[in-house]
């Protein structure tokens, strides 16, 4: 039931700004920036120093090598991703010519331009693989969906833990043979949609919801966190959405939602359902897609495979904020 006594203000106008989108509001010129000539040859340059004067990629920062055409393009990035649609998409790191970890090594180095890097598992990963393992992604398994070849509903990552990356990068390495197909949506466009057609639930989503911390916990921790999916920061959305985790938490709590938690997740679930409020593209080789994680959900659609394990699918996560601690509980 809805504490009505410890109830928080909710946003009860219509968000706008830039970004409160839909998808006609997007055009390519919206979110895509294109590495120039100039930035693709500093960045092989870069691949060859590093390559006669090797650092572990954890130590590479933003300025460990020369790179002013690049960084003009991750300042348009980062103006995207703080005051425009709130998702970027650079094109153009020249995989071709670079092996896999030289790849990750200035992938590595982009992003720092953006935020820190920081941890994504208890262990200490900061750098990690998204492709199918082949296995389930079962409430408390510690399986992460993506880590399977299952469509993902709109989220964004770590919502099941203290403090979320600020903003979460992917570079496509391989595509899949069919499907994968990248989603993004503004919360405040969901927020916006709640409220004109599910005002109802609008309270119960400010309340907390129990998520599936996906066994990233300590021992003697509990393998549950509880937090609202709509937070008000001032006058700004902001947002902890992953049906998915949420779906795992109450299982784990003896499966029992009542009818209030209920409807609102399937007003979510309806909104989400709306291809008129989200953008969809097809992330090639080479290019990284951005995401200000706070405000925008990111999904993919199902993909399938190749039989070949060298053509399989393949996205390099990053996460980063400069805010909290840089391990994982943040």
């Amino acid at each position: 039931m809805i504490d009505e006594m410890n109830q928080p203000a909710i946003i009860d106008r219509s968000i706008t700004g830039r970004e409160a989108w839909t998808r006609d509001d997007i055009g390519d010129d919206d979110y895509r920036i294109a590495l120039s000539r100039k930035a693709q040859s500093e960045l092989l340059d870069a691949a060859r120093t590093l390559r006669r004067q090797p650092v572990p990629l954890l130590a590479l920062r933003s300025d460990s090598v020369d790179l002013p055409a690049c960084h003009e393009a991750m300042e348009k990035v980062h103006a995207v991703l703080t005051h425009g649609p709130r998702f970027a998409l650079l094109q153009g790191l020249p995989l071709d010519q670079l092996s896999l970890d030289e790849a990750k090594a200035l992938y590595w180095i982009l992003s720092s331009m953006l935020a820190r890097p920081v941890a994504q598992k208890l262990d200490g990963t900061m750098i990690y693989d998204v492709h199918d393992t082949g296995r389930k992604a079962l409430p408390g398994s510690g399986v992460r969906p993506d880590k399977t070849n299952i469509g993902l509903q709109f989220h964004n990552d770590n919502s099941y833990n203290l403090t979320m990356p600020e903003f979460v990068g992917l570079l496509c390495v391989r595509q899949a043979k069919d499907g994968g197909m990248s989603r993004v949506m503004s919360f405040a466009t969901a927020h916006n949609a709640l409220r004109e057609r599910h005002r109802e639930v609008l309270p119960r989503l400010y309340q907390p919801f129990w998520f599936d911390r996906q066994r990233e916990y300590h021992p003697g921790e509990p393998e549950t966190f509880a937090a609202p999916v709509f937070i008000r920061n001032g006058e700004r959305l902001q947002a902890r959405l992953s049906l998915h985790q949420i779906r795992g938490g109450y299982a784990l709590k003896g499966g029992i939602v009542d009818n209030e938690t209920t409807a609102a997740l399937e007003a979510v679930k309806d909104v989400f359902a709306d291809t008129s409020l989200q953008y969809q593209f097809r992330l090639q080789p080479g290019d990284i897609q951005y995401v200000a994680n706070r405000e925008i959900g990111h999904s993919r659609t199902e993909f399938h495979d190749f039989e070949e394990a060298e053509r399989r699918r393949l996205l390099i996560r990053l996460w980063l904020r400069n805010d909290g601690a840089q391990g994982y509980i943040g």
